[in-house]
């Protein structure tokens, strides 16, 4: 959660058509106060492309407030949101405005909107309906305030609705102006200036030596597919600005994820200007491959991710499951295969159950093979 009332200049990095398209779009939607609704991966960048609406909209001297659904209890969520009355839960000791209070002629971004419960679905549908304010806790509403909804998520809202996970009528209060963000391997020419940018800040953060990008390390980052998007690219540079020993960021520099696209993907991704994207594996499947192939730990591998909404439930399932699989169902076993100490057995299953992705082993037992019937024993008549 933040607020922010002064901003610095927002812009995109890219040369791509798509940036072009992305910045056009944020033009028109700055224009007016109708709600935007900005889809894409995680890490792609729509925190960005909502600062830049805001940046250059009529409210841009008004606060900007954003929230992230994710993983926050109905109760919290509605207190970030709206505010509480004294005594209205344990620990409500005053009362306490809401961002929603914090923000008036603002803009509100509420990320991976998505994830939220049926029942905050309702919370926020009323308050567009009403443009009012009630605090948790109150019985009567407390005020009412002008502000710019922007949402974005990583879901496919159309599925979540067809299975009953989302509101259409939220839907169709949110979908106003439709953003879609394209993930970054599908704008490559996109990625040597993100990493220029990227170098310059993290340089003047960490006031290291000025450093620049070996061109194999820099065909590298090219050829590499990813999964984590702009936000994976950010720590990657980081990661070189840190390490780099001398002014050149060369291979060696790179982590392991990323020199494996080194090889034969990257001689044809430099040499056709393409990649072949005849059949491209997913991130749960890549990070599978890097645990059970790579040797990669699993605290290393996928915690992080996890931990910074760059991998969803369903993906750590998918991981879970293609692990228990291998294992027959062992989660001890599994823990070895995941590349994590063997003390690390309950922290490991605490972790899974914490986040629903605890998955039933049964089911990953192999069935016994069924004995056939037995077959009539015929007794020699000498032996009768």
């Amino acid at each position: 959660m933040s607020v922010v009332s002064k901003q610095k200049e927002i812009r995109l990095v890219g040369k791509s058509e798509v940036i072009r398209l992305i910045e056009a779009d944020a033009e028109i939607a700055a224009r007016s106060d109708a709600k935007v609704l900005i889809t894409g991966e995680t890490g792609v960048g729509k925190e960005v492309v909502a600062r830049l609406i805001h940046h250059r909209s009529a409210r841009a001297s008004a606060p900007l407030v954003t929230l992230n659904c994710a993983g926050l209890p109905d109760s919290l969520l509605e207190s970030e949101l709206f505010g509480h009355v004294r005594g209205s839960f344990t620990g409500a000791y005053r009362d306490k405005p809401g961002l929603l209070e914090m923000a008036p002629n603002g803009t509100l971004f509420l990320d991976e909107v998505g994830e939220m419960s049926t029942r905050m679905q309702v919370v926020l549908l009323r308050f567009l309906e009403s443009g009012e304010i009630q605090r948790v806790g109150a019985d009567r509403s407390h005020t009412r305030v002008n502000v710019r909804l922007i949402t974005a998520t990583n879901r496919d809202l159309e599925s979540q609705i067809a299975s009953g996970a989302f509101r259409e009528d939220l839907f169709f209060r949110l979908n106003v102006i439709r953003m879609a963000i394209p993930p970054l391997r599908e704008r490559a020419e996109d990625i040597p200036l993100l990493v220029n940018y990227f170098l310059t800040s993290y340089r003047q953060m960490h006031h290291t030596p000025a450093t620049e990008i070996a061109p194999d390390a820099m065909d590298a980052l090219v050829a590499h597919r990813w999964p984590g998007n702009v936000r994976e690219l950010k720590n990657v540079v980081e990661r070189i600005v840190l390490r780099a020993t001398g002014q050149v960021g060369g291979l060696l520099d790179l982590p392991s994820d990323v020199l494996r696209a080194v090889g034969g993907a990257t001689a044809h991704h430099v040499g056709n200007g393409r990649s072949d994207t005849s059949h491209k594996p997913s991130q749960a499947q890549e990070l599978t491959s890097l645990m059970l192939d790579h040797g990669e730990s699993f605290w290393s591998a996928v915690y992080p991710l996890f931990i910074s909404r760059d991998l969803t439930r369903r993906d750590l399932r998918e991981i879970v499951q293609a692990g228990l699989e291998r294992t027959n169902g062992n989660y001890r076993m599994l823990v070895q295969f995941f590349n994590m100490p063997t003390t690390d057995y309950k922290r490991f299953l605490s972790f899974l159950r914490k986040h629903d992705c605890h998955l039933p082993f049964q089911r990953f037992r192999a069935v016994p093979t069924r004995l056939q019937p037995a077959q009539p024993i015929e007794i020699p008549k000498a032996q009768a």
